[in-house]
């Protein structure tokens, strides 16, 4: 599965994930060939790019319930968006804010069990909404297994939706920019400020609301600046946010360069203790797939393999079946220390179709997943 721009998109690729309207309703399939007339139609979406199968790859599988959580957030983003322009606009909350935060909490604030962390088709102009519901759903997912308060918990996901509306009012000249320069990054910053400013007025009576979006923001920008400033104690909600934060800026497609994969992201939260919490992070770890069973990988020494179990231990040393000379390879064994896995395969060369049926005839431990059956329409 390949990142492709729009400008890039051509006749005959194949779609990897559906469009759905802002209805919920699906307008293009999985595996669907693109015509010239489809893509002058994706073009006035105004989406960034598209995921796109490769020639040879198969229609990944894709469960009931991944479809449901694409299509929860293509609907539930349009229900954001309304209410974010109201506070921006009108300096007041909607009556669908608490409704939206209820939904997420709902449906991911109490899960027992990993799902699988869908991104999605992002426009410039849908962007701020988008992430905002995604950073939303992983701090409600990471508030569970972190045993966090309720009370804590709705803030957390409050801050998640609202922490870039101050974005909202940015000059659309700057807006537009892919790598805005120094000056252009202050004025954003002033904008970022003054949102932070308008939360704390309209959520007067949830003070922590505004906390977690402000210390979020200093411990950050102290991070990437590099200063050297003392260090402040933070609630436990803002280190949630933050990591969810950074999680789905580093997964999501960009607008200037394509997205990193959830190992190498993974990896950079971990390398980051000083900023990251450990704990937090592990609380991601449980809640999200990062290495299931039938990812293909690139092991440090340019080695071609695909995962066929998972180390619950350490999610970055799976057992992995080699391709080059079909051998086992427990990388939680001492024996292979030195091989690490680099990175997910970002191409199909030498990519095997895992049998996840024969897997478990094997004694191997695969999720019982049915694919969904597109055709039949979706539920709630």
């Amino acid at each position: 599965m390949l990142f492709v721009k729009t400008s890039k998109l051509k006749k005959g690729m194949r779609l990897a994930r559906p469009i759905y309207n802002k209805d919920g309703v699906l307008l293009y399939e999985r595996n669907s060939k693109l015509t010239a007339q489809g893509i002058q139609s994706i073009k006035a979406f105004n989406l960034i790019g598209l995921f796109i199968l490769e020639p040879a790859e198969p229609v990944p599988p894709m469960t009931q319930e991944d479809i449901l959580f694409e299509r929860f957030q293509t609907m539930t983003v349009f229900s954001l968006r309304e209410e974010l322009l109201k506070i921006k606009d009108e300096k007041k909350k909607g009556s669908k804010i608490q409704v939206i935060v209820n939904n997420i909490l709902k449906r991911y604030g109490n899960m027992d069990k990993k799902i699988n962390f869908i991104q999605n088709l992002r426009s410039r102009e849908d962007y701020v909404y988008k992430h905002a519901l995604n950073v939303g759903i992983l701090c409600a997912l990471m508030s569970h297994v972190l045993n966090m308060r309720l009370e804590d918990q709705m803030d957390v996901i409050f801050a998640a939706l609202l922490h870039d509306i101050g974005k909202l009012s940015l000059p659309k000249a700057i807006a537009a920019k892919d790598e805005p320069n120094d000056d252009e990054k202050k004025v954003i910053d002033t904008y970022v400020m003054a949102g932070y400013e308008l939360i704390g007025n309209v959520f007067s009576l949830a003070p922590g609301v505004k906390r977690c979006c402000v210390q979020m923001h200093q411990q950050w920008d102290s991070f990437r600046t590099d200063s050297h400033e003392p260090k402040r104690k933070v609630a436990l909600g803002t280190k949630v946010l933050l990591v969810a934060d950074v999680y789905d800026t580093m997964t999501a497609m960009c607008l200037d360069q394509a997205p990193e994969s959830e190992v190498v992201t993974i990896k950079y939260l971990m390398k980051h203790p000083e900023i990251f919490d450990p704990d937090v992070v592990d609380a991601l770890i449980q809640s999200i797939h990062i290495l299931a069973p039938g990812v293909s990988v690139e092991l440090n020494t340019g080695e071609k393999a695909i995962v066929i179990r998972n180390d619950e231990a350490d999610i970055l040393r799976p057992m992995v079946l080699g391709f080059k000379n079909n051998n086992i390879i427990d990388l939680s064994d001492k024996e292979y220390q030195d091989l690490e896995i680099k990175d997910i395969m970002k191409t199909m060369d030498n990519r095997h179709v895992m049998d996840t049926q024969l897997l478990r005839e094997n004694g191997f431990p695969v999720p019982e997943q049915e694919d969904a059956q597109l055709q039949d329409g979706i539920g709630e």
